[in-house]
């Protein structure tokens, strides 16, 4: 089995309530042949049973973990988390995600691409669509390309930045500030995207974005967010209202980043 040293890697994992998934990821990066500079996983208050796994896996796996007495949202979760981190690069995801075989490959790639080219600031190896405003960068990766101009209007734009697995600089705080807490995760995602777009954040996305991550969340430990039903209907009104609200969170998004200090 080939061996994978990140050493200038930390890898760093957010959990709540899924000890499972995320014994199955941490023993999928060991049977490829990861090894990390350290491994942080930050809990979100979890119930003791799970807790109490997470201990055990700590010990098995040597990885640092951050506790909190209560459920405190992402926002919190990720920064208590990043702040655990020493070494200069951070790979982020959340504990039910799996790497699929030839991950090492495209990730020393953006990790190369990131030494090499200290303009960029993350690059994402996971996404539920496509980018929309892409340029070819390089060995399956684009430079995501932020139009601000609404004749642009694909609201998708606005996802340079996204909760999903990716690879950042330990910098990253001091350039688009720390995560805001207190409010719901959707919320707390657009606010660092728009922050990475105030700031003038560069990024590059993979193209086969689904190559490279599984996302399992299985029917003992279901994923945690959900989403509006009426979104995904393809009810006539339902469509006619979903273009309404997307021409409104187009405009609404536009001035948000436009007045964000």
């Amino acid at each position: 089995m080939a061996i994978y040293n990140f050493s200038q890697v930390t890898l760093l994992i957010t959990h709540y309530n899924r000890s499972k998934s995320l014994e199955r990821l941490l023993n999928t990066f060991k049977s490829q042949g990861f090894t990390f500079g350290g491994i942080v996983v930050s809990d979100d208050g979890s119930k003791p049973e799970h807790l109490d796994v997470l201990k055990q896996l700590a010990r098995q796996f040597t990885f640092n973990l951050v506790t909190t007495p209560k459920n405190k949202g992402l926002g919190n979760n990720i920064n208590k988390g990043q702040d655990a981190v020493i070494t200069p690069y951070t790979l982020y995801v959340q504990e039910d995600f799996e790497p699929k075989e030839g991950f090492a490959e495209h990730f020393t790639d953006a990790l190369n691409y990131m030494e090499a080219d200290a303009g960029l600031d993350i690059a994402r190896f996971y996404a539920y669509f496509a980018y929309p405003y892409l340029k070819s960068y390089g060995k399956g990766f684009s430079e995501m390309i932020f139009k601000k101009w609404l004749v642009y209007g694909n609201h998708l734009k606005f996802y340079v930045y996204s909760d999903h697995p990716h690879l950042r600089r330990k910098s990253f705080f001091e350039k688009f500030g720390r995560y805001k807490e207190g409010i719901k995760g959707d919320r707390t995602e657009f606010l660092m995207a728009a922050s990475f777009i105030k700031h003038k954040g560069r990024g590059l996305f993979y193209n086969d974005f689904t190559g490279l991550f599984y996302q399992k969340n299985s029917s003992d430990e279901p994923s945690t967010m959900n989403r509006a039903t009426w979104r995904e209907s393809k009810n006539p009104f339902a469509l006619a209202a979903r273009y309404i609200y997307l021409r409104f969170k187009l405009l609404k998004w536009t001035i948000e980043v436009k007045l964000l200090k």
